[in-house]
């Protein structure tokens, strides 16, 4: 018995065994992850999270701050940002910390204009008072709408994938 196409697929799923589909699957893993950025950048702008870029540009990749690496050959992609307030801007925070029974907090500093820049040596500051920071949400925003947006894309590159490979 002869099955046309046969020695064809057994090639095609060799070359797929061998890094082409592997391949292929990281080069698309690392090109939804820069779409992810995007959207966390959008939602950080959309939500008006309160930033002096630092946190916008920590989710770019190739900023010092940004996390975007690969691993496992290619096929676990790890993305996010090292910056310390990040989560506070994302979940909300306390101006203090309620576990060190304060009521306020002197925090060294000058205005420059509308904004506050932090200046340890500064003999001006401002004091912060004991209260709840909303946050944004912009990373569950974010995340929500890569949920959606993955699904899609990942069916349509698996289609893709069976027909090429």
């Amino acid at each position: 018995m002869k099955i046309e196409g046969l020695d064809e697929l057994i090639k095609k799923l060799k070359n797929a065994a061998n890094g082409g589909l592997k391949e292929q699957m990281a080069l698309w893993l690392e090109a939804i992850g820069m779409e992810f950025l995007d959207i966390v950048q959008e939602e950080i702008i959309r939500t008006e999270t309160v930033d002096f870029r630092n946190l916008l540009n920590s989710f770019k990749k190739g900023d010092s701050e940004n996390v975007f690496e690969l691993k496992s050959g290619g096929l676990a992609l790890h993305i996010g940002t090292n910056l310390e307030y990040a989560s506070f801007a994302n979940d909300g925070h306390f101006t203090i910390d309620p576990s060190k029974n304060q009521d306020r907090r002197w925090v060294p500093g000058r205005w420059e204009g509308d904004r506050f820049k932090y200046d340890s040596s500064a003999d001006t500051g401002m004091l912060l008072k004991f209260q709840w920071v909303d946050g944004s949400g912009y990373w569950d925003n974010a995340l929500a709408i890569f949920e959606k947006m993955f699904t899609k894309s990942l069916e349509k590159k698996v289609q893709q994938w069976l027909d090429t490979f």
